[in-house]
């Protein structure tokens, strides 16, 4: 089966040749176009951008190679996938096409098996690398906007990073499948973002917490699953957000759950916020040493978080991984 709308660009000299292709492909499900030399197919693209282009290298006004050179000096043509199709095989046309960066390289005579699982091939390919590309700059946007909400206070700057990073470690020692892990990236990067409705003057303030703006800083976990769970590509990480304030023991907010009724996600989430928060300056207090916090978290196991979780985190900073994200997304000093 086709993706819909799927054009292909045949190029080709030889009429007969160029129409069996055309039709072989068009009874595949693909649309077409046509051109008998690369000049002709450069004239075709600016009407129709296809989706991939096969080309013969032999032709008359324009070869193979010169089309191959001027398709790629257009940006908005660079991520076309381009197959030379020519009865040169000699080994020095093969590597002359691949030191070019063409994707394929198919010797004819060819069976219509062997098209088309080429032409498959690279177009399945190249939905794979934009799909990446495009959850690349997914959570890209969604990290600047998560630290949107960090940078009303410049000291928790690399939070959002260090969360991620952290949790994304403890997933791997505890084994966590690659989707569960996909899940808790945005779990992670979006944990605090129900803190967006929570003003600054409560989010800044060094005294303690009157009752109201207490209540103001316990519902950003609610709030912040609202604020996503009508998204598709998201809903997977709404536990996560909900829930990564719950305590182990049942002491923590908003639902009290205790034990495995948290949802993995969330108790990974917790340790890494506390641990994070321990270490980096808060309005409320100077960050603590590495060690301090580290103790902490050890200290606290069985009781505010996941004992197996804790057991990750040992690892980890045992490896000396923990010191490593540190290092890399270190927060700011707070002036003397």
């Amino acid at each position: 089966m086709t993706e819909e709308n799927e054009t292909l660009l045949i190029v080709e000299d030889n009429d007969a040749l160029r129409e069996g292709l055309g039709e072989m492909l068009n009874l595949e499900g693909f649309t077409t176009i046509t051109a008998a030399n690369g000049r002709l197919a450069l004239l075709k693209m600016n009407g129709s951008i296809p989706d991939l282009i096969l080309s013969d290298i032999t032709m008359p006004e324009m070869d193979g190679f010169a089309f191959y050179k001027a398709v790629r000096a257009r940006p908005d043509w660079l991520a076309i996938p381009f197959i030379f199709l020519t009865a040169r095989g000699e080994k020095k046309d093969v590597l002359s096409g691949k030191n070019l960066g063409v994707e394929d390289y198919l010797i004819k005579p060819l069976t219509r098996e062997e098209l088309v699982t080429a032409v498959r091939s690279r177009l399945n390919r190249t939905r794979q690398l934009k799909m990446a590309q495009l959850q690349q700059a997914y959570e890209a946007s969604l990290t600047a906007l998560a630290n949107a909400i960090d940078l009303r206070d410049e000291y928790t700057r690399g939070h959002v990073e260090r969360v991620r990073n952290y949790a994304l470690l403890l997933a791997e020692h505890l084994g966590f499948p690659e989707k569960q892990r996909e899940h808790l990236r945005f779990g992670a990067i979006l944990h605090d973002i129900g803190k967006i409705h929570i003003s600054e003057q409560t989010l800044l303030k060094d005294a303690p917490l009157t009752d109201k703006e207490w209540l103001e800083v316990l519902r950003h976990p609610i709030t912040g699953a609202n604020m996503i769970k009508d998204i598709p590509y998201l809903m997977a990480a709404v536990p996560i957000i909900r829930y990564h304030h719950e305590r182990w023991n049942g002491s923590g907010y908003p639902d009290h759950l205790m034990g495995k009724a948290i949802p993995a996600g969330a108790r990974i989430v917790a340790v890494v916020d506390a641990f994070d928060a321990m270490t980096t300056n808060r309005p409320y207090g100077k960050r603590r040493s590495l060690e301090d916090a580290y103790q902490e978290i050890l200290d606290c196991s069985g009781t505010q978080y996941d004992p197996e979780v804790v057991n990750a985190f040992q690892k980890a900073w045992k490896a000396g991984q923990i010191h490593q994200i540190y290092a890399s997304y270190r927060p700011a000093d707070r002036p003397a």
